[in-house]
C-alpha cells in the first residue's frame, strides 16, 4: 500500500517526498522489516525517539514523531500527537474490519459489558467478538489473553483478522489509558457507552477530572459522528454521569441513559433468587419480567449497557430480551470457584477498587443467610506501584461491609507487601474481624477452613489472573497463581482432612 493513499485516506496533511510503499506498521524497533512506519513515541518508562536510528537501518521507511525529533534516512511524519497520527495512518492499512464496532468506558465494568456484549450478538445469529482485559474472545469462544486495551498495532492487526475470518461485531474495552495514548483511533465506532466512574489510577492520571476527561475521549473524538452514547444512570444522582450526558450531547450523539433513572431502559424492580435475580425493566412503554441468571445488581447494570449495545446496531427487540435471560458468567467476575466441604460458596471477582469491592459485597450480601448465621468473609489485598491513595478506603469498605476481613497480598510488585497490607489495615481502622494474612495462598486457605454452612466467601483483587507479580523491572518475576484454582485445591484439601479426621473418629484410631 502506497503511503500517499494511506495520508489521503488519514485526512492528515500531504507530506511530500518519493512515493513510499507501507509493508507495515511497528511501535518497537525490534520488530521492524523492510518498508514498515515506525512510531518513535516517548513513553513513562521509555523513549522510542531513542530507537529511531536502528529502525531506519532495519527498514523501515517512514517515521512518525513529534517535530522537534531528528530523523535521517527516512521519511519524518511530524505531528504534535504523533501517536494519534500513527493510529490514523495504521487504520488505513490494517483493512478490512468489522462492520459494526461498539465500545465502552468506566471504572469497573467493561470486561463483563463487552463479553455480555458478545454473548448477545452470538444468541441474535451474528458472528461477534470482544476484545478486553480476558484477550480476544472469538466466536468460537476461543480465547487469547492480552492487555485491557492492547497497543494500537496490535489492536488494529486484532480487529482486521477478525473482520477476515468472517466476524461483523465486536465490542471493545476503552480504558482510560488507551484512550488518552490514542490506542483505540481510526475505526468507525457506532456506539460507546460510559458504565460508572470512581477512584482508580491516580498513579498514572494526576487527577479525578484528568482521569475522567481520558475517559469522555470516547464521546468527545471516537465515537464516529451521529453514532450513540450509551450511559448508565443508577438510582442516585452522580455529577459523573450527568457530566457525561453533556459531552455525549455536545457531540450530537445519540443517548440513550439505562438503569434506575434511565429513559432506555428503565430498571423498575430487582429482585435476587438463589442462583440469579429477577429483573422489572420498562423499554418502549412496556414492562419486561427478564430473569438473568447472574447475581448482583452490578451485574443486572452491565447485561442491560450489554442489550442497549445489541439494539443500537441493530438486533430484534425480543431476540435481545431472550439472550439476557440466557447470558453465562464472565471469567473472574462474581465467578463461583467452589462450594467448600461445609457448603460456603467461594466466588472470585476482579473488584480492586473501593467502589468495585463495595459493589461485589453488595452483591453477595442479599445470599448470605444471616438468620442462620450466616457471615459473609472477604479475602482482599491491593496491588504494589499503584494508586496508594486507594488501599485506605478499600480496607474501610471490607471491615465495614464484611463480616469477616482478611487482607493479604496482592501484586506486591516492586513494594514490600507487609507494608502495603498495613496501609489497607489502616483504613480499616483496627476492626477486630479484620485480620492480617500474609501469603495469597494461606489466606484463602484460612477463609475456607473457617467458613460455615450458610457462610458465602468472596476472593477479590485479581479476578481472571492467572499469575501474581513479585518484584519490578529486572527483578520482576510472575508466580503462576489463580484464584480459582486455589480456591478449589484448598476446599478440595479442606475436605480431604475432614474425611481424614473423620475415619480416625471411627476407627479410634490414626489415618494411615
Amino acid at each position: 500500500m502506497k503511503l500517499a493513499a494511506l495520508i489521503q485516506r488519514s485526512g492528515l496533511d500531504a507530506v511530500s517526498g518519493p512515493e513510499i510503499t507501507v509493508t507495515g506498521f511497528a511501535i518497537d524497533h525490534r520488530k521492524i522489516a523492510p518498508g514498515t512506519v515506525f512510531g518513535a513515541f516517548k513513553g513513562a518508562q521509555f523513549n522510542a525517539e531513542d530507537f529511531i536510528p536502528a529502525a531506519i537501518e532495519a527498514g523501515a521507511v517512514a517515521v512518525v514523531a513529534s517535530p522537534a525529533t531528528k530523523v535521517d534516512g527516512a521519511l519524518h511524519i511530524a505531528s504534535e500527537e504523533p501517536r494519534r497520527t500513527f493510529a490514523q495512518l495504521a487504520a488505513g492499512f490494517f483493512q478490512p474490519v468489522p462492520a459494526h464496532i461498539v465500545a465502552v468506558t468506566g471504572t469497573n465494568g467493561k470486561t463483563s459489558t463487552v463479553e455480555m456484549t458478545r454473548q448477545i450478538w452470538r444468541m441474535c445469529g451474528e458472528r461477534a467478538a470482544s476484545i478486553g482485559t480476558l484477550g480476544v474472545t472469538t466466536p468460537d469462544e476461543s480465547v487469547s489473553t492480552g492487555l485491557t486495551t492492547p497497543d494500537i498495532v496490535t489492536f488494529l492487526a486484532n480487529m482486521s483478522g477478525l473482520a477476515r475470518e468472517g466476524v461483523t461485531h465486536v465490542a471493545y474495552e476503552a480504558s482510560s489509558h488507551g484512550l488518552s495514548q490514542y490506542r483505540n483511533e481510526g475505526l468507525n465506532v457506532q456506539a460507546g457507552a460510559f458504565t460508572n466512574f470512581s477512584r482508580d489510577h491516580l498513579d498514572y492520571h494526576a487527577s479525578m477530572d484528568e482521569y475522567f476527561a481520558a475517559k469522555m475521549r470516547l464521546f468527545d473524538e471516537v465515537v464516529e459522528p451521529g453514532g450513540t452514547a450509551i450511559i448508565w444512570d443508577g438510582g442516585k444522582k452522580c455529577e459523573w454521569t450527568r457530566r457525561a450526558i453533556e459531552h455525549a450531547q455536545k457531540r450530537d450523539l445519540s443517548v440513550l441513559t439505562v438503569g434506575e433513572r434511565g429513559e432506555f431502559f428503565r430498571l423498575a424492580a430487582r429482585e435476587a433468587t438463589q442462583l440469579g435475580q429477577v429483573l422489572a425493566v420498562e423499554h418502549g412503554g412496556q414492562t419486561r419480567s427478564i430473569k438473568l441468571p447472574l447475581i448482583g445488581a452490578y451485574q443486572a447494570a452491565n447485561a442491560l449497557v450489554s442489550a442497549a449495545f445489541a439494539l443500537s446496531t441493530g438486533a430484534d427487540t425480543d431476540q435481545v430480551f431472550d439472550a439476557i435471560s440466557r447470558l453465562q458468567p464472565v471469567r473472574g467476575r462474581l465467578e463461583r470457584a467452589v462450594i467448600t466441604q461445609s457448603g460456603a460458596p467461594v466466588y472470585v471477582d476482579y473488584a480492586h477498587t473501593p467502589d468495585a469491592l463495595e459493589a461485589a459485597i453488595a452483591a453477595l450480601r442479599p445470599h448470605v443467610d444471616a438468620e442462620r448465621g450466616g457471615r459473609l468473609v472477604v479475602v482482599f489485598g491491593a496491588g504494589g506501584d499503584r494508586d496508594t491513595g486507594k488501599r485506605g478506603p478499600m480496607g474501610e469498605v471490607v471491615a465495614g461491609a464484611a463480616d469477616i476481613a482478611i487482607v493479604t497480598d496482592d501484586n506486591p510488585r516492586g513494594e514490600e507487601p507487609g507494608a502495603i497490607r498495613a496501609a489497607v489495615l489502616k483504613g480499616a481502622g483496627g476492626a477486630s474481624h479484620a485480620s492480617d494474612i500474609a501469603g495469597r495462598r494461606e489466606a484463602i486457605a484460612a477463609a475456607i477452613d473457617q467458613a460455615r454452612a450458610n457462610d458465602i466467601i468472596l476472593i477479590a483483587g485479581k479476578g481472571h489472573e492467572q499469575g501474581q507479580i513479585i518484584g519490578s523491572g529486572e527483578t520482576m518475576r510472575v508466580l503462576p497463581f489463580d484464584d480459582v484454582q486455589v480456591a478449589r485445591d484448598c476446599a478440595a484439601k479442606c475436605t480431604a482432612q475432614a474425611a481424614s479426621q473423620d475415619t480416625i473418629q471411627r476407627t479410634g484410631g490414626s489415618a494411615a
